[in-house]
């Protein structure tokens, strides 16, 4: 796509207004149990069938509020709130001109924007018991800031855009990365599963990324090769799946973080139903994190989805227009950097560049 400066910020998710409670808190992860009389449908050769579209459209933020302390899932009313603004948000994306007095920018409509059923799941990290990142040690805090000349990563919304690296590999069309390629963006939510003797397929729509992961326990290759998506090796637990992942470049990280040498992802993949699978990640890098955390993503099955071909890549006209744009307004004395609140579109004129 040549439209890149919209873009779901998960960490930037978390501080969403949420109604205050009052109800007892609860500290229970909101990860649901297999049903006693439900037997896992099996492929021919024997394994746990997980096969099928189960894309990412469950509507949950990444890390919960602090306002709902260790409490795992919205009050009724939190929830009746989240329902009012995703109906408000179908409102607007019902509309098919622009307001006569809206602001008009170089993002393309919000109907383009998929936006799941509001769920009573508080945030997807289910562990800290706050549901949020820990802290970030020393060095990862430093490796961050270190990034572009000491600007920090790159970002959709950058302070500055100077050249392409003000922008992270995501609108750059590289990579989501490890861990946000199976999570809610924008859109083009797709996650398909496959599988034959011995291995297992996973793809995801955005950004065309697939694993083709071995289950008979060979062993990861040389630490000395990295890759965005790592190096990934599965086998059964019973019915569960186990994939670990080693051998992940730093960007782009997750969660605000860089990988390190030292990461190590664990997911863990139970159909829990026909039409249900259940989905924990661990991400364990002391390089990085002060202490491993773990995310819970449930996924409904979609026997209709169709993954499409996700025709974004590096050099697209976004980018060549957005640094053409930038230095244009450099010579009428304006700022180039990006206003996430005005929808990507550029600072007033009247803005003095800084």
């Amino acid at each position: 796509m040549n439209c890149r400066f919209l873009a779901l910020i998960l960490t930037g998710v978390a501080g969403l207004a949420q109604t205050p409670a009052a109800k007892t808190p609860s500290t229970a992860k909101p990860v649901p149990a297999a049903s006693q009389k439900w037997t896992p449908p099996k492929t021919p050769w024997g394994d746990p069938d997980l096969q099928g579209q189960w894309p990412a459209t469950a509507n949950i933020p990444l890390q919960r509020p602090a306002s709902l302390g260790e409490r795992a899932e919205l009050t009724d009313a939190e929830l009746a709130q989240r329902e009012i603004q995703a109906k408000k948000q179908s409102e607007d994306d019902s509309e098919e001109f622009a307001a006569p007095s809206a602001d008009l920018t170089i993002n393309p409509p919000s109907y383009w924007v998929e936006h799941g059923k509001p769920s009573r799941q508080a945030s997807l990290i289910v562990d800290p018991p706050n549901g949020r990142t820990p802290p970030m040690t020393p060095a990862g805090q430093a490796a961050v800031k270190a990034l572009n000349d000491g600007h920090g990563p790159g970002s959709h919304f950058p302070n500055k855009v100077d050249s392409w690296t003000d922008f992270d590999i995501y609108s750059r069309c590289i990579t989501r990365g490890m861990v946000s390629s199976m999570l809610p963006t924008l859109y083009d939510f797709g996650n398909e599963i496959l599988q034959a003797p011995g291995y297992v397929i996973i793809r995801n729509e955005m950004i065309h990324e697939t694993r083709v992961i071995p289950l008979d326990r060979r062993p990861h290759i040389g630490a000395n090769i990295v890759s965005y998506m790592g190096d990934s090796r599965g086998h059964w637990e019973g019915n569960t799946l186990v994939v670990e992942t080693v051998n992940l470049k730093d960007q782009p990280g997750v969660a605000g973080g860089l990988f390190t040498p030292a990461a190590r992802l664990t997911e863990r993949f139970t159909r829990i139903s026909q039409t249900e699978l259940s989905y924990d990640l661990t991400v364990d890098d002391p390089g990085t994190w002060t202490k491993p955390w773990t995310l819970h993503m449930p996924y409904k099955l979609d026997p209709g989805y169709k993954i499409y071909e996700y025709a974004c890549h590096e050099g697209n006209y976004m980018m060549l227009d957005a640094l053409q744009g930038a230095r244009e307004l450099e010579k009428k004395g304006q700022t180039t950097k990006v206003d996430s609140s005005n929808g990507g579109a550029p600072l007033p004129a009247s803005t003095p560049r800084q």
